[in-house]
Protein backbone atom coordinates (compact mmCIF):
# COMPACT_ATOMS: atom_id res chain seq x y z
CA UNK A 1 0.00 0.00 0.00
CA UNK A 2 1.15 3.64 -0.69
CA UNK A 3 -0.45 6.17 1.16
CA UNK A 4 -1.27 9.23 -0.85
CA UNK A 5 -0.55 12.95 0.83
CA UNK A 6 -3.47 14.48 2.10
CA UNK A 7 -4.66 18.84 1.25
CA UNK A 8 -6.42 20.08 3.68
CA UNK A 9 -8.90 22.99 2.00
CA UNK A 10 -9.93 25.74 4.46
CA UNK A 11 -13.67 27.16 2.56
CA UNK A 12 -15.63 30.06 3.34
CA UNK A 13 -18.60 27.32 3.49
CA UNK A 14 -16.81 24.61 5.26
CA UNK A 15 -17.19 23.54 8.65
CA UNK A 16 -15.27 23.94 11.98
CA UNK A 17 -14.64 20.83 14.09
CA UNK A 18 -15.22 17.74 11.87
CA UNK A 19 -14.69 14.43 12.76
CA UNK A 20 -11.63 13.69 14.42
CA UNK A 21 -10.65 10.96 12.41
CA UNK A 22 -9.26 13.39 9.78
CA UNK A 23 -6.52 14.85 12.63
CA UNK A 24 -7.06 18.64 11.54
CA UNK A 25 -7.33 21.94 14.14
CA UNK A 26 -10.97 21.87 15.56
CA UNK A 27 -10.84 25.69 14.82
CA UNK A 28 -10.40 25.28 11.07
CA UNK A 29 -13.06 25.75 8.71
CA UNK A 30 -12.81 22.80 6.72
CA UNK A 31 -14.55 22.33 3.37
CA UNK A 32 -12.53 20.02 1.41
CA UNK A 33 -9.89 17.18 2.47
CA UNK A 34 -8.00 16.36 -1.03
CA UNK A 35 -5.90 12.87 -1.36
CA UNK A 36 -2.73 13.95 -4.06
CA UNK A 37 -1.48 11.32 -6.33
CA UNK A 38 2.29 10.34 -6.27
CA UNK A 39 5.15 12.53 -7.51
CA UNK A 40 5.63 11.76 -11.03
CA UNK A 41 2.28 10.09 -11.43
CA UNK A 42 -1.06 10.60 -12.72
CA UNK A 43 -4.44 9.44 -11.82
CA UNK A 44 -7.26 9.07 -13.52
CA UNK A 45 -9.78 9.22 -10.41
CA UNK A 46 -9.67 11.50 -7.64
CA UNK A 47 -11.32 11.31 -3.68
CA UNK A 48 -12.25 13.94 -1.74
CA UNK A 49 -14.24 14.30 1.56
CA UNK A 50 -16.40 17.59 1.71
CA UNK A 51 -17.62 19.42 4.56
CA UNK A 52 -20.83 22.09 3.99
CA UNK A 53 -22.35 24.78 6.06
CA UNK A 54 -24.56 26.47 3.74
CA UNK A 55 -25.36 25.78 -0.93
CA UNK A 56 -22.45 26.14 -2.68
CA UNK A 57 -22.36 27.26 -6.20
CA UNK A 58 -24.64 26.04 -8.92
CA UNK A 59 -22.26 24.38 -11.72
CA UNK A 60 -22.15 21.89 -14.54
CA UNK A 61 -19.11 19.89 -15.56
CA UNK A 62 -18.77 19.22 -19.29
CA UNK A 63 -18.36 15.65 -20.72
CA UNK A 64 -15.15 13.99 -22.17
CA UNK A 65 -15.23 15.34 -25.59
CA UNK A 66 -16.00 18.45 -24.94
CA UNK A 67 -13.47 18.95 -22.53
CA UNK A 68 -10.94 17.16 -24.57
CA UNK A 69 -11.72 20.03 -27.54
CA UNK A 70 -10.92 22.63 -24.84
CA UNK A 71 -7.47 21.19 -24.12
CA UNK A 72 -8.20 19.12 -20.81
CA UNK A 73 -7.81 15.56 -20.20
CA UNK A 74 -10.69 14.51 -19.38
CA UNK A 75 -14.74 15.72 -18.68
CA UNK A 76 -16.24 14.88 -15.08
CA UNK A 77 -18.42 12.49 -14.05
CA UNK A 78 -19.24 12.20 -10.28
CA UNK A 79 -20.48 10.56 -7.28
CA UNK A 80 -21.57 11.16 -3.95
CA UNK A 81 -22.04 9.19 -0.77
CA UNK A 82 -23.57 10.86 1.62
CA UNK A 83 -21.49 9.48 5.28
CA UNK A 84 -23.59 12.28 7.62
CA UNK A 85 -26.17 14.82 7.37
CA UNK A 86 -27.55 17.59 9.71
CA UNK A 87 -30.97 18.87 10.26
CA UNK A 88 -30.45 21.32 7.18
CA UNK A 89 -29.30 19.16 4.43
CA UNK A 90 -29.44 19.69 1.14
CA UNK A 91 -28.34 19.16 -2.34
CA UNK A 92 -29.45 19.96 -5.69
CA UNK A 93 -29.81 18.07 -9.31
CA UNK A 94 -31.33 18.16 -12.06
CA UNK A 95 -34.13 20.72 -12.75
CA UNK A 96 -37.76 20.34 -11.19
CA UNK A 97 -38.50 20.32 -15.23
CA UNK A 98 -36.95 20.14 -18.53
CA UNK A 99 -36.11 23.40 -19.37
CA UNK A 100 -33.89 24.89 -22.65
CA UNK A 101 -30.15 26.03 -22.73
CA UNK A 102 -31.07 29.80 -23.11
CA UNK A 103 -33.64 29.50 -20.40
CA UNK A 104 -31.12 27.88 -18.02
CA UNK A 105 -28.50 31.12 -19.24
CA UNK A 106 -31.29 33.60 -18.49
CA UNK A 107 -32.45 32.27 -14.94
CA UNK A 108 -28.44 32.12 -13.72
CA UNK A 109 -27.91 35.61 -14.94
CA UNK A 110 -31.45 36.83 -12.81
CA UNK A 111 -30.79 34.31 -10.03
CA UNK A 112 -33.96 32.67 -10.84
CA UNK A 113 -31.95 29.52 -11.49
CA UNK A 114 -32.35 28.66 -7.83
CA UNK A 115 -35.73 27.83 -7.85
CA UNK A 116 -35.16 25.91 -10.94
CA UNK A 117 -32.93 23.50 -9.55
CA UNK A 118 -34.56 20.17 -7.89
CA UNK A 119 -33.58 20.75 -4.39
CA UNK A 120 -33.17 17.54 -2.59
CA UNK A 121 -33.25 16.01 1.40
CA UNK A 122 -30.59 13.61 1.28
CA UNK A 123 -30.27 11.02 3.86
CA UNK A 124 -27.10 9.22 5.79
CA UNK A 125 -26.07 6.20 3.37
CA UNK A 126 -27.41 7.56 -0.32
CA UNK A 127 -25.45 7.44 -3.10
CA UNK A 128 -25.62 9.59 -5.89
CA UNK A 129 -24.58 9.61 -9.48
CA UNK A 130 -23.71 12.84 -11.42
CA UNK A 131 -23.03 12.33 -14.73
CA UNK A 132 -21.44 15.39 -17.03
CA UNK A 133 -23.99 17.73 -18.27
CA UNK A 134 -26.04 18.01 -14.99
CA UNK A 135 -26.56 20.99 -13.34
CA UNK A 136 -26.02 20.71 -9.65
CA UNK A 137 -25.09 21.75 -6.10
CA UNK A 138 -24.18 20.56 -2.83
CA UNK A 139 -26.06 22.51 0.05
CA UNK A 140 -25.72 22.92 3.89
CA UNK A 141 -25.02 20.27 6.56
CA UNK A 142 -23.44 17.22 4.20
CA UNK A 143 -20.81 15.21 4.70
CA UNK A 144 -19.68 13.54 1.49
CA UNK A 145 -17.30 11.73 -0.07
CA UNK A 146 -16.48 12.46 -3.87
CA UNK A 147 -15.46 10.27 -6.46
CA UNK A 148 -14.73 12.47 -9.67
CA UNK A 149 -12.67 12.07 -12.82
CA UNK A 150 -9.52 14.09 -12.08
CA UNK A 151 -9.77 17.32 -13.24
CA UNK A 152 -10.09 20.76 -12.64
CA UNK A 153 -12.99 21.58 -14.63
CA UNK A 154 -15.88 23.48 -13.31
CA UNK A 155 -18.61 25.55 -14.86
CA UNK A 156 -20.46 28.06 -12.40
CA UNK A 157 -23.51 29.01 -13.20
CA UNK A 158 -24.50 30.86 -9.95
CA UNK A 159 -22.37 31.91 -6.83
CA UNK A 160 -25.36 33.71 -4.80
CA UNK A 161 -23.31 36.94 -5.18
CA UNK A 162 -19.79 35.83 -3.95
CA UNK A 163 -17.31 37.78 -5.78
CA UNK A 164 -15.92 34.61 -8.25
CA UNK A 165 -15.94 34.22 -11.84
CA UNK A 166 -19.07 32.80 -13.44
CA UNK A 167 -19.22 30.61 -16.77
CA UNK A 168 -22.16 31.12 -18.79
CA UNK A 169 -20.46 31.11 -22.24
CA UNK A 170 -18.53 27.98 -21.75
CA UNK A 171 -21.56 26.22 -19.74
CA UNK A 172 -24.04 27.42 -22.74
CA UNK A 173 -23.91 24.22 -24.56
CA UNK A 174 -22.97 21.91 -21.58
CA UNK A 175 -26.03 22.00 -19.39
CA UNK A 176 -28.36 19.22 -20.07
CA UNK A 177 -31.23 20.87 -18.04
CA UNK A 178 -34.01 18.26 -17.01
CA UNK A 179 -34.97 15.77 -13.64
CA UNK A 180 -32.48 13.99 -12.59
CA UNK A 181 -32.86 10.25 -13.15
CA UNK A 182 -30.09 7.77 -12.49
CA UNK A 183 -30.09 3.72 -12.36
CA UNK A 184 -26.70 3.81 -10.14
CA UNK A 185 -28.67 5.88 -7.73
CA UNK A 186 -29.08 3.78 -4.84
CA UNK A 187 -28.91 3.30 -0.69
CA UNK A 188 -26.00 1.72 0.97
CA UNK A 189 -27.41 -0.09 3.73
CA UNK A 190 -25.39 -3.11 5.94
CA UNK A 191 -23.71 -5.42 2.30
CA UNK A 192 -21.12 -4.97 0.49
CA UNK A 193 -22.09 -3.48 -3.45
CA UNK A 194 -20.52 -2.85 -6.35
CA UNK A 195 -21.70 1.15 -7.04
CA UNK A 196 -19.83 2.21 -10.37
CA UNK A 197 -18.28 -0.33 -13.21
CA UNK A 198 -17.27 2.37 -15.82
CA UNK A 199 -17.49 3.66 -18.09
CA UNK A 200 -14.92 6.35 -15.92
CA UNK A 201 -14.49 4.87 -12.70
CA UNK A 202 -15.31 1.85 -10.53
CA UNK A 203 -16.66 2.10 -7.15
CA UNK A 204 -17.53 0.05 -4.27
CA UNK A 205 -18.89 -0.22 -0.50
CA UNK A 206 -17.17 -2.68 1.27
CA UNK A 207 -19.11 -3.64 4.63
CA UNK A 208 -16.31 -6.41 6.05
CA UNK A 209 -15.10 -7.62 3.09
CA UNK A 210 -15.36 -5.96 -0.98
CA UNK A 211 -18.46 -7.21 -3.22
CA UNK A 212 -17.35 -9.41 -6.44
CA UNK A 213 -15.00 -7.01 -8.07
CA UNK A 214 -14.40 -6.74 -11.93
CA UNK A 215 -11.34 -8.68 -13.78
CA UNK A 216 -9.62 -5.22 -14.49
CA UNK A 217 -9.38 -2.81 -11.82
CA UNK A 218 -6.15 -0.15 -12.41
CA UNK A 219 -4.86 2.44 -9.51
CA UNK A 220 -6.95 1.41 -7.11
CA UNK A 221 -7.46 3.46 -4.32
CA UNK A 222 -8.55 2.46 -0.73
CA UNK A 223 -10.64 4.91 1.38
CA UNK A 224 -11.44 3.76 5.32
CA UNK A 225 -15.13 4.84 7.03
CA UNK A 226 -15.16 4.07 10.50
CA UNK A 227 -12.50 1.16 10.99
CA UNK A 228 -9.05 0.79 9.79
CA UNK A 229 -7.44 -1.21 6.77
CA UNK A 230 -4.32 -2.77 7.54
CA UNK A 231 -2.53 0.10 8.32
CA UNK A 232 -5.09 2.56 6.31
CA UNK A 233 -6.76 4.73 8.86
CA UNK A 234 -10.21 6.21 8.55
CA UNK A 235 -9.68 9.65 7.23
CA UNK A 236 -6.86 8.34 4.79
CA UNK A 237 -6.45 7.24 1.46
CA UNK A 238 -3.64 4.80 -0.45
CA UNK A 239 -2.96 3.10 -3.74
CA UNK A 240 -3.14 -0.78 -3.44
CA UNK A 241 -1.95 -3.44 -5.86
CA UNK A 242 -5.14 -4.62 -7.76
CA UNK A 243 -5.26 -8.17 -6.78
CA UNK A 244 -5.05 -7.18 -3.25
CA UNK A 245 -8.25 -5.38 -3.48
CA UNK A 246 -10.12 -8.73 -3.36
CA UNK A 247 -8.30 -9.47 -0.17
CA UNK A 248 -9.11 -6.57 2.21
CA UNK A 249 -10.63 -7.01 5.34
CA UNK A 250 -12.40 -4.70 8.28
CA UNK A 251 -14.50 -4.13 10.85
CA UNK A 252 -15.92 -1.35 10.39
CA UNK A 253 -16.70 0.14 6.30
CA UNK A 254 -14.71 1.31 3.42
CA UNK A 255 -14.95 2.56 -0.07
CA UNK A 256 -12.25 1.31 -3.12
CA UNK A 257 -12.06 3.68 -5.88
CA UNK A 258 -10.71 2.66 -9.58
CA UNK A 259 -10.06 4.04 -13.25
CA UNK A 260 -11.72 2.08 -15.79
CA UNK A 261 -9.58 3.76 -18.67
Amino acid sequence: MEKLATRIVEKPWGRRGIDARFGVDPDRQIGEIWFEPPVGRDLDVMAKYLFTTERLSIQVHPNDPTARERGYPRGKDECWIVLDVAGDAELGIGTVREASAGEVMDAARDGSIVDLMDWKRPSKGDFIYNPAGTIHALGPGLTILEIQQAVDLTYRLFDYGRPRDLHLDEASDVVEPRPHSNSLDTRLGNRSKLLVDGPHFGVAWCVGEPPELPASMRDVQLLPIDAAVGVVKPGECALIEEGGARTLMSSGTFVLAWSTE
